[in-house]
């Protein structure tokens, strides 16, 4: 019953509200993009109700009658760029492609995730929406993994040897595993920002959340994503005594979490090619595939979302049609081309690249919360980037909202505090005036 009464209370209501203010029809959109409340609730909820449609269709009719937002970006204009580019391309590999349906399917599917982006980092003005969206994500991701723990813990895993099809709202094991890693950087940076004991306590529990669905999800990606964006994490953050002991904390944790299964699980990913199981060697082979499809097509590949179409062709009929290639950075290279995945990678690549300045302690800033999203995005987007060589997930959303943080960020963060210091100038603090 719950689920019904929210579920209708935000779709409605925001609705309503994002005719005036269309920033918070894009907090309930994303929210719902993340919890997906139809799977979440499919107990009480009527199926086919369009909730999140229903919150786009106000969302973006309030970004209209507010002309649009504001389109100054400053310097999140590149990776602004960057995305509508690879929007674009989608669009003429979508009329290229053989399959008109799978292709425009696929357009469909990205504009779902565009239009939102461009919602947000036109109508975010202030770093009090920032913190909101930030939040919204971390305690939408956060509830998330608590709804899946008390499965796993109640004797269900509904994400590994599930009896319903595609798992979680449409998403199998690795695809969560990889959302779940990029929420976890997220969550804990906010921890280590947060000012208010019951802030950085709630942050610090909703990454362990998302951890320990990584690991009972069982995918070996998400795992050594896990790992690796925790040693990120650990080298962008500053390092006094209070940071070595939340990592140590953190490491212990992990370590008790990741019981016997998970252990051997995790170490198949390295096993001789003689010892490698049936799973690890057919990633090989499709790697290899998508390959021979991007030196045949490299300029629009294939067509969006037509690698399933073509595997059986390519691999002499051993692996059937429909099978995905299990990367999502060669898949996309394969279905679009060069060009395609030259932008995508472009979209997250040139983000981090502006963000890494911010990391820096001494780096000045107007507010240090944009030092705290930039390491965010940066170990997040890092963990979700080896992640997405193993598995196919091209329309995750997550990975964007979370660049849509560094985005904002980036356009917030007044460009007189961009400069370095000089070194005989001692402490830096930007005027208001300088900041114009």
């Amino acid at each position: 019953m719950k689920g019904l009464v929210v579920t209708f209370l935000l779709t409605f209501g925001g609705a309503f509200v994002s005719l005036f203010n269309p920033f918070y029809g894009l907090l309930i959109y994303i929210c719902f993009a993340i919890v997906r409340p139809e799977a979440m609730w499919f107990y009480s909820l009527p199926q086919g109700g369009n909730y999140s449609r229903i919150v786009a269709i106000g969302m973006l009719l309030g970004w209209a009658i507010n002309g649009f937002g504001r389109w100054q970006l400053g310097r999140a204009t590149a990776p602004t760029a960057f995305l509508l580019r690879y929007w674009a391309w989608s669009f003429i590999g979508s009329l290229a492609c053989e399959s008109q349906s799978v292709g425009w399917k696929f357009f469909e599917e990205l504009s779902k995730i565009v239009l939102p982006f461009l919602v947000g980092v036109t109508t975010i003005h202030t770093p009090r929406q920032l913190r909101m969206l930030a939040w919204t994500i971390a305690l939408s991701q956060g509830y998330l993994a608590w709804e899946l723990n008390l499965s796993y813990y109640r004797g269900f895993n509904w994400l590994h040897g599930y009896n319903t099809p595609g798992g979680f709202g449409g998403m199998d094991n690795n695809c969560v595993a990889i959302a779940m890693t990029a929420g976890a950087g997220l969550a804990l940076f906010l921890g280590l920002e947060a000012g208010r004991w019951w802030h950085k306590a709630l942050a610090f529990f909703l990454a362990l959340l998302q951890a320990h669905t990584v690991m009972f999800a069982f995918s070996r990606g998400g795992m050594l994503a896990l790992c690796l964006m925790a040693l990120v994490a650990f080298l962008l953050v500053p390092k006094r005594p209070v940071h070595y002991l939340y990592f140590l904390l953190a490491v212990a944790l992990g370590l008790r979490l990741a019981g016997p299964e998970v252990r051997e699980r995790f170490l198949t990913t390295f096993a001789d090619p003689e010892q490698r199981d049936a799973s690890a060697q057919s990633r090989l082979d499709l790697w290899a595939i998508c390959w021979d499809m991007m030196l045949d097509q490299p300029v629009l590949g294939v067509g969006p979302d037509h690698f399933p179409l073509y595997v059986d062709d390519y691999s002499a009929n051993k692996y059937p049609e429909g099978k995905e290639a299990h990367s999502l950075w060669l898949q996309i290279g394969a279905e679009q081309g060069f060009l395609g995945l030259g932008l995508l990678v472009g979209f997250y690549l040139i983000t981090c690249w502006r963000l890494l300045p911010f990391t820096r302690r001494h780096y000045p800033l107007s507010d240090p919360f944009y030092r705290d999203i930039a390491r965010a995005v940066i170990a997040g987007i890092t963990g979700f980037a080896i992640s997405g060589q193993f598995v196919s997930l091209e329309g995750l959303e997550l990975p964007y909202y979370i660049i849509l943080l560094g985005a904002v960020a980036l356009k917030l963060a007044p460009v007189a505090t961009l400069a370095p210091a000089p070194a005989s100038a001692g402490a830096y603090a930007p005027s208001i005036a300088s900041a114009k």
